[in-house]
């Protein structure tokens, strides 16, 4: 398993994460959570299709120690928790990382851009993120 292959999968679980995010309501009071808003069954089956692709083939690889972070992201999704199923794959960007800086991996120029770009998508994914909120709570 190489780099590239890991990003594949991350890949494929950003453009779930990023579809369901857009069917999301752009704002929700903290004491209203909008409770039948969870990813279409063939969403959850695609998303755990990955993840089990992915552990599967890392399974006598370097990035054997990351499949606890794709599960705990499909388990999040399954259940309809956007911001559970975000945390992890963001800290699997940290991993790899900490993996190239430690020289336990290579990492070519076109994947330092791929994970920086999967990196984005998950933060504008993420509360406070938006750009119209710019200026929100700086008060008048």
């Amino acid at each position: 398993m190489q780099t590239a292959d890991v990003l594949d999968a991350i890949g494929g679980l950003v453009a779930q994460l990023k579809n369901y995010a857009a069917k999301l309501p752009p704002i929700v009071h903290l004491s209203v959570v909008p409770t039948g808003v969870k990813p279409t069954l063939e969403a959850v089956e695609e998303y755990e299709e990955i993840v089990s692709r992915f552990r599967s083939q890392s399974a006598v690889s370097p990035y054997k120690t990351l499949n606890e972070l794709f599960v705990e992201s499909l388990e999040a999704f399954e259940v309809g928790r956007l911001l559970g199923s975000v945390h992890p794959l963001l800290s699997v960007l940290d991993h790899l990382e900490r993996m190239q800086r430690d020289k336990e991996i290579d990492v070519g120029r076109i994947d330092e851009k791929r994970t920086a770009e999967y990196r984005s998508v998950l933060n504008r994914i993420l509360p406070g993120n938006k750009p119209e909120l710019d200026g929100a709570g700086r008060g008048m």
